[in-house]
């Protein structure tokens, strides 16, 4: 108990962060309706658990499957799929604010730091919006923050067992995301921070050089996994989709640069607010201390979101999320120079507000009224204005169920791929009641299967997007013999999900 009397301030500290953070990741963590990824992930997340064969099921679409085989232990203990889902990312969160304290404290020798960068991140809209949704991002930037803790330890201390750690982390980081690729691409860049001035140890120099390719070989040796399913290949194909190749982009290097940075620098503010980026950009004039530190998260960031923009062919605001952490840090560093330098409580506290205020101001939208929250467009089109959002799902699965204690009932749905079927099979695919079959392309005539279930038993078809025929999104072919069950107006313009009733012919 000594421990915890002579450090009762840092704990304080470490439990009032733990309940900050989650307050902000649990409460009404299942306002947000899912959307097309979550039901996706979640969807191959239950095939995996039911059938060992297709634990590799994500490279069907050329993702890693860390996600889907942590999932799989969540969906044994809770019931309901979808939350499942999503405290995987909870957990990952957790992981990434830990990860935040080590590494704040690590890399400046300062447990105040570290404590400022844990709660910076609990604070982070970014983290509190991604923390909250089943998608792959909260794991992929725990990987990258505890990749960067343990670069850091390996490059001070030169250990074996540190480099081991290290490999088995960036394979664990890789079989997530390809983004974790960048735990060996900047490690040269851990040179910012070996001890050069001190007298030259050329054995010692070799030693870090021999442990750090311990670390890619563990790495790619664990990555190798992915080789076992047949699938593996698809992963390259399924890149390309999302970056260019080299040959693409060597014949015009800067035709695809402005474009993204106009989407990803303004993303990148919104989510880390103008102020904090004046914070963060202080660090390196607020005094003239552990440059080189601050120099290497700095890499950490502008290296992978200058390679996003000119590789990114398809761009997110999620894909910076993992990139900006080091940036926090920074802000933290800064904080904690102010506050030697402003030794007035109120002043420190005055100073920390003006810094995170907009932090504040967001995560309290985010916490109460998610659609009028400062995020990216882009996200909010994902989350809850567009058709990539299941606006109107959990009513269809509540009805759904009700008309299956009656008896057989046939439910289609438009696409069969995405948002969905998944999000309905996710509920009902176990209830011998419910038959479910998607369908596309959509065009005048109705599919002969949904009209001769009509004929046999209570059938239903969901719209929630655009097609051909459709006069607007969410809204079915004028010629379709469908009655309206109820109708979801979406926050964008002429945008609907509505679940019909099929007429029998």
């Amino acid at each position: 108990m000594k421990i915890f009397t002579k450090h009762r301030i840092f704990w304080f500290s470490v439990i009032g962060i733990l309940i900050l953070f989650f307050f902000t990741r649990l409460y009404h963590i299942l306002t947000l309706p899912i959307f097309t990824d979550e039901a996706i992930y979640i969807r191959w997340s239950q095939i995996a658990a039911n059938d060992a064969s297709w634990r590799f099921i994500s490279l069907t679409d050329g993702k890693q499957p860390m996600y889907v085989w942590i999932a799989i232990v969540f969906l044994k203990f809770i019931h309901d799929p979808l939350l499942a889902g999503r405290l995987v990312s909870v957990f990952a969160g957790l992981l990434s604010t830990i990860g935040m304290f080590f590494l704040g404290r690590e890399i400046f020798k300062n447990t105040k730091i570290g404590l400022l960068s844990s709660l910076l991140f609990a604070l982070y809209p970014f983290a509190i919006v991604y923390d909250k949704l089943a998608v792959y991002d909260s794991l992929v930037t725990a990987s990258i923050i505890w990749i960067i803790y343990f670069t850091v330890l390996l490059v001070r201390n030169i250990r074996l067992d540190l480099g081991m750690i290290l490999g088995m982390v960036i394979g664990g980081g890789m079989l997530t995301k390809t983004n974790a690729d960048f735990g060996f691409i900047l490690l040269p860049f851990s040179l910012l921070l070996y001890p050069f001035k001190k007298k030259f140890d050329t054995k010692k120099f070799l030693k870090f050089i021999l442990f750090a390719l311990v670390a890619v070989v563990i790495a790619n040796v664990m990555y190798a996994i992915l080789r076992l399913s047949p699938y593996y290949y698809i992963i390259g194909q399924k890149n390309l989709t999302f970056i260019y190749s080299f040959h693409d982009w060597i014949r015009e290097p800067f035709a695809f640069f402005l474009g993204n940075m106009k989407g990803l620098g303004p993303w990148f503010i919104q989510y880390m607010t103008l102020p904090f980026v004046i914070l963060a950009a202080s660090a390196f004039f607020v005094d003239k201390k552990y440059i080189k530190e601050k120099l290497f998260l700095l890499v950490w960031f502008v290296v992978p979101f200058i390679a996003l923009a000119f590789f990114g062919k398809v761009i997110y605001p999620r894909y910076i999320f993992n990139m900006t952490v080091s940036i926090l840090i920074l802000g933290a560093y800064s904080l904690f120079v102010f506050s030697l330098i402003v030794k007035k409580f109120w002043i420190q506290a005055l100073l920390f507000l003006v810094f995170t205020s907009m932090f504040l101001v967001n995560d309290f939208l985010l916490l109460t009224n998610f659609a009028a929250s400062y995020i990216p467009q882009a996200d909010k089109g994902q989350l809850i204005t567009g058709w990539p959002s299941g606006v109107g799902v959990s009513q269809t699965v509540d009805y759904l169920q009700k008309q299956a204690q009656q008896g057989k009932i046939y439910v289609g749905t438009e696409g069969t791929y995405g948002l969905m079927p998944y999000a309905l099979q996710i509920y009902l695919v176990n209830n011998p009641n419910v038959t479910i079959q998607g369908f596309w392309p959509i065009d005048n005539t109705p599919p002969s299967d949904l009209i001769a279930a009509a004929k046999k038993m209570p059938t239903y078809i969901v719209f929630y997007q655009s097609c051909p025929p459709c006069q607007n999104t969410g809204i079915a072919p004028l010629q379709w013999p469908l009655t309206p069950v109820f109708q979801i107006k979406r926050i964008d313009p002429d945008s609907y999900y509505t679940l019909y009733k099929v007429n029998p012919q």
